[in-house]
């Protein structure tokens, strides 16, 4: 077919919507699009550890990298938790109430680590957490109840976790792809930790290591 120069008007409007729908159907929306940052630093990063033992034994913090290891022998975080053992950073300064809540991270888990918690959404009501994201055997779950994804050991994944307080709802992210919207559990204080948390069926020693950690809210 021959188009005359009467033609090309029309024919690049055409070619330019195609365009358009094109970019449509392949670029996905980022989690956290509509979002705004939190500024947050070192400082809002709060350590739990084995109260027996200093920081740098449970805990590192090199070249952007969070590393946290810990025993399933290990002390509680206080001399009068009846918890497990732990070493996690609460963040601090960033609790809420309402709104809608964003956390980002990176995380490695890797082989062996298993029974550990790595994210919590803390505060519910009647149980302490309202999300928790576990490891088993090289499969991330929500609590025990959901797979999040499956081969997690030796490899860096990108995190978003949503929580929409007024909605009661969550939503989990897994390199930007959702996994799984979780209602709330309730409660009326809230703030993200992340980290290794002792759970059921534990391995001798879990780690993991997070970098990339950002916060953001509506």
């Amino acid at each position: 077919m021959v188009y005359s120069s009467s033609h090309l008007p029309l024919l690049l409007f055409t070619l330019f919507q195609l365009v358009v729908i094109q970019n449509h159907l392949f670029c996905k929306a980022d989690p956290t699009d509509g979002f705004t940052p939190i500024s947050i630093s070192q400082s809002n990063f709060e350590i739990q550890k084995p109260y027996d033992v200093p920081v740098n034994q449970r805990y590192s913090f090199i070249d952007g990298v969070h590393k946290f290891w810990v025993y399933k022998t290990d002390k509680p975080h206080t001399t009068s938790s009846q918890t497990k053992p732990r070493s996690e950073i609460r963040i601090t300064g960033n609790d809420y109430s309402s709104g809608v809540r964003q956390f980002e991270g990176y995380f490695y888990v890797p082989s062996g680590s298993s029974g550990v918690s790595i994210m919590q959404v803390f505060g519910a009501s009647p149980s302490s957490t309202t999300l928790m994201l576990r490891v088993y055997d090289g499969t991330l779950y929500y609590y025990r109840e959901k797979v999040i994804e499956s081969n997690i050991y030796n490899r860096w994944i990108r995190l978003n976790v949503i929580h929409d307080v007024g909605a009661s709802k969550l939503k989990v992210y897994i390199n930007g792809v959702l996994k799984h919207e979780p209602s709330g559990r309730g409660g009326d204080h809230h703030y993200f930790k992340f980290g290794v948390y002792t759970q059921d069926n534990e391995s001798d020693r879990m780690e993991s290591r997070w970098r990339g950690i950002k916060l953001f809210k509506k």
